[in-house]
């Protein structure tokens, strides 16, 4: 694929973070599928409000974590905005689709590699919350803004803690985020302070939403957690949360209709660089 050098941002990897080293590794076989799934769930709402933000002709736009490019492609064929950099540490399944304004860089966001003040959108979705320090890296994704510019971040809110009903499927889920963190350091509790994160790095008219996806028997999110929970079996396991029956019943649950439970939902903060 060829790279615009125009983006000035340096070519190279760089130090790898847990997510996609132990767990959810990209070369994984069926891993780019997994991402997929949560694509078909979550890729309507996401360009719906980047849509409505302005994302559009003209725009250069930054998209944090990009996995197989599915946001990155439709930013460039929906929208119509004019570049999109699509930044990932593992690029594999961004250059096997060559679209004219797509350019694909192998780097980690958490590095200082990526030139401040250079774009009109900086999107990330599913990235923070695999990160340390999100407040520190809302502060860093602001400061790659232009002014004028709009940060759009979306990361997971649980809905299956001790305040959901105890099901096979609701124990699998918490095993799951307890597994997440104490492996890869994934955490979700402080997504629902996003908004205050977003003012506190200094954006302005700050707003959020939150979608949530039915689950539904043979639906893309119902597959999408069958498979994350066979990928991350051994870390749920090891929480003594569940055992591998526990989690063998959890997916069944998702597979009946007489099952009724919520999906973790998707938080979409949003907010506008300052123009002095």
């Amino acid at each position: 694929m060829a790279r615009e050098s125009g983006s000035r941002i340096p070519q190279g990897s760089v130090s790898p973070g847990h997510y996609g080293e132990h767990l959810f590794r990209p070369q994984d076989e069926g891993e780019a599928e997994r991402i997929d799934l949560g694509a078909l769930v979550y890729d309507a709402t996401t360009i719906a409000r980047l849509r409505q933000l302005g994302a559009g002709p003209g725009w250069r736009c930054l998209d944090v974590g990009a996995g197989t490019g599915t946001v990155a492609r439709s930013l460039l064929r929906e929208a119509r905005v004019t570049e999109v950099v699509a930044v990932d540490r593992d690029i594999r399944f961004l250059t096997g689709e060559p679209v004219a304004g797509l350019t694909a860089v192998e780097a980690n966001v958490t590095s200082d590699r990526i030139e401040q003040g250079l774009f009109d959108l900086v999107h990330a979705r599913f990235v923070l919350m695999h990160l340390p320090s999100p407040a520190a890296m809302v502060e860093r994704l602001a400061g790659l803004l232009k002014p004028g510019g709009v940060l759009v971040l979306s990361d997971t809110v649980d809905l299956t803690g001790d305040d959901a009903p105890d099901s096979p499927y609701t124990l699998a889920m918490r095993a799951m985020w307890r597994g997440l963190r104490a492996s890869i350091g994934t955490d979700v509790s402080w997504v629902p302070r996003l908004p205050e994160l977003m003012l506190a790095a200094g954006l302005d008219s700050v707003a959020a939403e939150i979608h949530v996806p039915p689950l539904t028997p043979g639906s893309p999110i119902s597959r999408f957690w069958a498979r994350t929970w066979d990928r991350s079996r051994a870390a749920m396991v090891a929480t003594g949360l569940v055992d591998d029956a526990a989690i063998d019943e959890a997916v069944r649950r998702l597979d009946s209709p007489t099952y009724a439970g919520l999906s973790p939902g998707m938080l979409t903060g949003w907010g506008w660089k300052p123009v002095v």
